[in-house]
């Protein structure tokens, strides 16, 4: 299966093009969320002012559930078309991913030492996050081994996203029931909004990072391929595995 959109050419001239655009929205939308989530927003009732650590806590952990149904999405993709680009995406996306469930874990540690009293509790949540930590960090060891078998260890564990949504409701955890669903939200709408502010900076960010992760790689594989061209005898693993990415990315339909 061939796309034309994937072609390494054309990411590297989409991204340089479109990146800066990309980069000062992101400083625009987090400014505003900075500045509605301290200044607008109301002090919570029961929690105080240690609440508003939820403006970058909450984000982030919707970022780190949808990064890795994306990265398995290019994972299952990859398993079907062989492209090596989905490759490239499901390892760039295992590293954004896994920092942005670090983050999780810390602002909700962060959170929870002046509301529950300690920074870690073996909750139903709280653990099978850090069991999705784990996991983003399993696949990136993975795929210096093999792509096939990273792949398919990363849709093994798709399973783990469905308990972590439905953690607070299947078990009695220190993590109240979710207030933003299909059905409506209970969160006011001056608290809503720095939310979904800072959620859309979270996503131009990980387009930030996931752009230059990509260029980083095309641009190594192909200082490779240079060298290979000067020395042909130095020929390793890496320029080997760079030929082919090329050849699969630039076949004709």
């Amino acid at each position: 299966m061939y796309f034309e959109i994937l072609r390494p050419y054309l990411i590297m001239l989409c991204s340089f093009r479109y990146a800066r655009i990309l980069i000062g929205f992101c400083w625009f939308v987090a400014a505003m969320a900075i500045y509605l989530s301290i200044w607008v927003a109301p002090s919570d009732f029961q929690q105080g002012e240690n609440y508003r650590i939820i403006y970058v806590h909450v984000p982030a952990a919707w970022m780190s559930l949808l990064i890795y149904i994306a990265m398995a999405l290019s994972s299952v993709l990859f398993l079907l078309t062989k492209h090596p680009l989905f490759q490239l995406f499901s390892k760039s996306g295992a590293k954004i991913g896994a920092l942005f469930t670090l983050f999780t874990l810390l602002t909700g540690g962060f959170w929870g030492k002046p509301m529950w009293g300690t920074f870690w509790v073996w909750d139903a949540r709280l653990t099978s996050v850090l069991i999705l930590f784990f996991i983003y960090l399993g696949a990136l060891r993975f795929q210096q081994f093999s792509a096939d078998v990273a792949s398919i260890f990363i849709c093994i564990g798709l399973i783990n996203i469905p308990i972590i949504k439905f953690s607070v409701n299947w078990w009695n955890t220190l993590h109240q029931p979710s207030s933003i669903s299909q059905f409506g939200t209970s969160i006011h709408i001056s608290m809503l909004i720095p939310i979904l502010l800072i959620l859309t900076s979270f996503f131009c960010l990980s387009g930030i990072f996931f752009i230059l992760e990509t260029r980083q790689i095309i641009l190594s594989f192909s200082s490779f391929s240079v060298k290979s061209q000067i020395n042909p005898q130095n020929n390793n693993r890496k320029q080997v595995f760079f030929r082919q990415t090329i050849d699969q990315a630039k076949a004709p339909k």
